[in-house]
């Protein structure tokens, strides 16, 4: 046990995290933290360079988290069109020591050392100590990982179960899935929940049942059209809006519901990612937790399992600073 000079990182599709920060004796001091919007930017060496110029450097070691699956040291993220090599980056940075780790396996180590406000419940069940837990959540895309017991702590398990085929519940839900298999072909999880998810549910609600249809047009330039979405539903209750967000609380909570029996989750399911808190509202209102619960004989064991929002937006680079610290220990 040193001190070490460790650079975290969480690249999603949308923005990137980058922090700086001294550890020493399990502990981390900060001391430099940027928040960067990714269409700003060519590349992730360009966003590095960038933080590195100004925070200082190079750190003794790193971890950064992506967006994707992570094939040897290159991923390649599944919503933007950057590759991040850690070869590459060890080289042209000078950084001794580099590990690429999926964002969803950074948020799922991040998790445990949340507290407070930072964990929001929906469901205080019956936790079982030391047993499986489930992380997932939706943003520019939809993340899952699993936190199984080693024997001495929590070891991540990275997945891409967000691209498993999304399993409608309903005739709503069925003919929305039409309207998105016209567009994509393939349905997964993902392309009903994430931020583009809400969008296209709204567009289904508000061109095939609405009698005055807003369209997005109201959106100025460069704005969020899933924020916009959210903002009017639950600021302005427009009707489409207010219902696409109910439908799309459902199909969270139908996804959270089949990802708990998976894995038989007793240690907990942790809902993270960016829109989860911007919604919180809407996630208490009773529809994820009912659609958390449609399991028919199973709804009995799916009450014992604790339902936490996870509202720290800086959970997956807490997660890479501490994988940065293995690497680091090693």
């Amino acid at each position: 046990m040193g001190t070490h000079i460790l650079l975290a990182g969480d690249v999603g599709g949308t923005k990137t995290l980058l922090r700086l920060a001294e550890w020493a004796d399990g502990r981390a001091t900060i001391l430099g933290e940027r928040r960067y919007e990714n269409r700003d930017f060519p590349d992730f060496r360009a966003v590095l360079d960038d933080f590195l110029g100004r925070e200082g450097g190079p750190p003794g070691a790193a971890c950064i988290a992506v967006a994707a699956p992570v094939s040897g040291s290159s991923a390649r993220l599944t919503n933007l069109d950057w590759t991040i090599d850690a070869a590459a980056l060890r080289i042209g940075f000078e950084i001794p020591r580099v590990r690429l780790i999926n964002d969803f396996e950074a948020v799922a180590l991040g998790v445990g050392a949340l507290e407070g406000r930072q964990l929001q419940v929906l469901q205080a069940g019956a936790p079982v100590a030391r047993a499986p837990r489930v992380v997932l959540g939706a943003g520019t895309g939809l993340g899952v990982a699993w936190l199984v017991w080693d024997g001495r702590r929590y070891t991540p398990l990275a997945t891409e179960a967000g691209h498993m085929d999304f399993a409608p519940s309903g005739e709503l839900q069925i003919n929305l899935m039409k309207y998105v298999a016209g567009k994509f072909g393939h349905v997964s999880w993902e392309r009903v929940l994430s931020g583009p998810g809400l969008v296209e549910i709204f567009r289904y609600l508000d061109e095939e049942l609405s009698d005055a249809p807003l369209g997005l047009g109201i959106l100025a330039p460069g704005e969020d059209a899933a924020a916009r979405i959210a903002d009017l539903g639950l600021r302005h209750h427009h009707p489409a809006a207010e219902e696409a967000l109910e439908v799309f609380a459902h199909i969270y909570g139908a996804l959270a519901g089949n990802l708990a029996l998976a894995g038989l989750t007793r240690g907990g399911v942790y809902v993270a990612g960016g829109i989860a808190p911007k919604i919180l509202s809407q996630l208490k209102e009773g529809g994820f937790m009912r659609a958390f619960l449609d399991k028919g004989r199973f709804a009995s064991l799916l009450r014992e399992m604790p339902v936490l929002v996870v509202t720290s937006p800086e959970v997956g680079v807490l997660g890479a600073l501490n994988a940065a610290a293995e690497v680091a220990e090693r």
